[in-house]
């Protein structure tokens, strides 16, 4: 008989993610260096972020910052703050002065995991320095003693979407193997510091979508250049995987991907095989990391993109072969559809039109999620891990910033019980749930606050203006009793809707 129940496995993790740019800030404090997305203003669905730069005359220059294909940025742009422009990364919503009154509402909501980044600058501010920073192993060393005094197992991103913008300047960010050895430094200063006290490790984010100056870099977001500094990246991370099973025995690697489903828009034979095509964007990059080897269509896509190879030395191979992942991790928001005559490497696709969608135009797809889940599960047959989902929406606070988002519920409530059916139904393994931005942050596509994805209010606008205040939504109680229920409770929010 099928089993319909939503109760999770005993073991299953609980929690929320961040990213240190978006909810960090004490961007000036503890020794913090400069990061490559520092220089990245704030925005709107109207008005793109940008990276300020300057040319060698003085003219300040503002191409398309990477969450749009845009022009190079010009060889002998630097980066440089505009007086008077905001640059959310700074202040964030502060989580540098806040962390015990945060992590303290997540724990009270039932949170047993909490997924956050370490911020590289904090460790080594340029990337080069011999010794780390003592400040920034403090700060870190009192976020997860703070969450292992409420029994949360910390899972720690290496790298979300960021570089020392020293780095970036000096080597062209990924496309040097000198990055690459920084990192390597870089993680085994965290294994040697944190090690003792954190399980499960994430090497990058998103790394399939990473694109541009800012995340990875390097001056084209295509071609070649893109793809070499890829495959160092999977170097940096199979290097970090094999030290991290040696240094921190039992220790769990992953990275993540960015995996909003993607449809042929019709069964026409054409379109179904582009979508083959497009997807294999995708999946070139789990392949590589969590099969250990760069899979036959590589070529293919290498062509696709004007260049026939990337280069490689005789032992990389044996690198990616011994740094396998242990897991895969992926974020799930949303699907689109794509067809014949689309462009490769489209990862937003076009809107599904049958599905309703968010004030951001983000298609709603619960079954997508269980789609997703089988999907990676059949191809790599490692367990999965859900560490990033939610609703980005404006919330309506009333004169005590309290809001009833039960928009938000009901989005979450059909997206976890999309999860359970593929756990209790599929079979699916999937180690745990970490909902985007447990309290609200800085929406990295538009660097502003009005998109909200938290259980919890903070009381800030697009422009840093406000007092900071935390204030607990509608959804904070009722994620509170599904994550006590272990789920189980998804079935009676259902009848009772």
């Amino acid at each position: 008989m099928i089993k319909t129940s939503k109760k999770l496995p005993e073991d299953f993790l609980w929690g929320g993610a961040t990213a240190d740019f978006q909810f960090e800030g004490g961007f000036d404090e503890g020794g913090r260096g400069i990061l490559s997305h520092d220089y990245e203003t704030d925005g709107s669905q109207e008005h793109p972020r940008h990276h300020t730069l300057q040319m060698p005359d003085g003219t300040i220059i503002t191409p398309q910052s990477n969450f749009k294909d845009a022009e190079d940025v010009p060889e002998e742009a630097v980066p440089v703050f505009v007086k008077g422009q905001y640059y959310p990364s700074h202040k964030a919503v502060d989580f540098y002065h806040h962390y015990k009154e945060d992590i303290k509402l997540m724990a009270e909501m039932g949170f047993n995991v909490y997924r956050f980044s370490i911020c590289w600058t904090r460790i080594y501010p340029t990337g080069e320095e011999d010794q780390p920073n003592k400040a920034g192993l403090d700060f870190y060393n009192n976020v997860i003693n703070e969450l292992k005094k409420y029994n949360m197992e910390p899972l720690i991103t290496i790298c979300h979407d960021e570089l020392p913008m020293n780095l970036v300047l000096k080597y062209g960010g990924w496309s040097s193997k000198k990055v690459v050895d920084a990192y390597v430094k870089y993680a085994k200063t965290l294994f040697e510091n944190f090690g003792d006290r954190c399980k499960y490790w994430l090497t990058f984010n998103e790394i399939n979508a990473i694109r541009g100056f800012g995340q990875l870099g390097v001056r084209k977001a295509d071609g070649k250049e893109r793809y070499q500094a890829d495959h160092n990246m999977f170097l940096a991370s199979a290097k970090v995987v094999k030290i991290g099973h040696k240094m921190m025995p039992g220790s769990k690697f992953t990275a993540m991907y960015a995996m909003s489903e993607l449809y042929p828009a019709t069964c026409k034979p054409e379109d179904m095989f582009h979508h083959l095509q497009e997807h294999r964007e995708n999946w070139y990059f789990i392949d590589i990391m969590a099969r250990g080897y760069y899979p036959s269509y590589a070529p293919v896509i290498w062509q696709h993109h004007g260049f026939d190879k990337v280069d490689m030395e005789p032992e990389d191979a044996e690198i990616l072969r011994e740094g396998q992942l242990d897991f895969v991790s992926f974020s799930y928001y949303r699907s689109n559809i794509t067809k014949d005559g689309d462009p490769w490497f489209n990862i937003g696709g076009e809107a599904n039109p049958y599905l309703k969608k968010t004030q951001w135009g983000w298609s709603v797809d619960p079954l997508g999620l269980r789609y997703c889940m089988n999907e990676i599960y059949d191809r790599i047959q490692k367990p999965i891990f859900i560490v990033e989902n939610g609703l980005g929406a404006v919330d309506q606070a009333d004169e005590n910033d309290y809001v009833e988002d039960d928009y938000r519920i009901e989005f979450l409530q059909e997206h976890l019980s999309a999860m359970a059916d593929a756990i209790n139904i599929d079979h699916v393994p999937c180690l745990g749930y970490t909902m985007w931005g447990p309290i609200d942050l800085v929406s990295l596509g538009t660097g502003e606050m009005k998109k909200r994805y938290g259980f919890v209010y903070v009381d800030m606008d697009d422009k840093g203006h406000g007092t900071l205040k935390r204030t607990p939504k509608k959804s904070y109680n009722w994620m509170k009793h599904i994550i006590k229920t272990n789920g189980a409770a998804l079935d009676d929010w259902k009848k009772q809707n």
